[in-house]
């Protein structure tokens, strides 16, 4: 190997390390910028409700989607996120729920599969909007500021996915707070928190250049029938 080969390697290692370096501190302010927002995995939903001030109201309750299985059914994950949303509800967080997700073909439906868990055990169907087009953290916050109108929101995921989605929503200016959900019992998350760096760097730079959602659409006002977002 001649020297001009080695010193171009020794180059191109010490910009990747340092790339790797800023991706890590990047993601590392996403976290710590947003963690008091946070409540902690063990904390009731009753409690939750309470120590709202009563005063304060939340316009929803947001759930990202995270998967169907192949049985029409909502992944594991993705059922520990609407068992959350719905203690919340029941509790009386908030009056309303808004599921965002991937319903990009007729044959891929997240949020349909989400709204009818939730009117399964319980919640009224017009208490329930439907994003259609959640095909990113980043789309569902931009798209329930710009579409559906929330002002503020509990949201409601993993809590190695919900500082992202905290950050997000607050750079779009919506007065949110996190509530985890019970956490993958699969051997998987490790792959899913190094994705996560990544992911966060990704709407860090997003949330500054504010590039356009897929797709956007006419007003949904959350303070409205959910059934307005029904397309079945």
């Amino acid at each position: 190997m001649s020297e001009k080969t080695k010193k171009i390697l020794k180059t191109a290692a010490f910009i990747l390390v340092d790339l790797l370096l800023l991706a890590f501190l990047m993601s590392f302010y996403v976290k710590v910028s947003v963690r008091d927002k946070v409540f902690g995995i063990n904390v009731p939903a009753e409690a939750i409700a309470a120590a709202i001030p009563e005063e304060k109201t939340f316009d929803c309750i947001l759930v990202p989607g995270c998967g169907v299985q192949d049985d029409g059914t909502p992944s594991p994950m993705l059922t520990y996120r609407l068992e959350k949303a719905l203690e919340l509800y029941n509790a009386g967080a908030s009056k309303k729920i808004l599921v965002s997700g991937d319903h990009g073909t007729k044959d891929y439906d997240e949020v349909n599969m989400m709204k009818r868990w939730l009117t399964v055990n319980g919640v009224p169907s017009e208490d329930i909007f439907m994003d259609h087009a959640g095909f990113s953290t980043y789309e569902t916050i931009y798209r329930a500021k710009e579409v559906f109108g929330v002002k503020s929101a509990f949201i409601v995921t993993q809590e190695y996915h919900l500082y992202r989605a905290l950050y997000d929503a607050i750079n779009f200016g919506i007065d949110a707070v996190g509530v985890p959900a019970q956490a993958s019992e699969d051997p998987g998350q490790v792959w899913r928190d190094l994705r996560e760096v990544a992911a966060r760097v990704k709407d860090m730079v997003y949330c500054g250049a504010r590039p356009l959602p897929k797709y956007l659409g006419d007003p949904i006002p959350i303070t409205g029938n959910g059934d307005a977002t029904n397309d079945k």
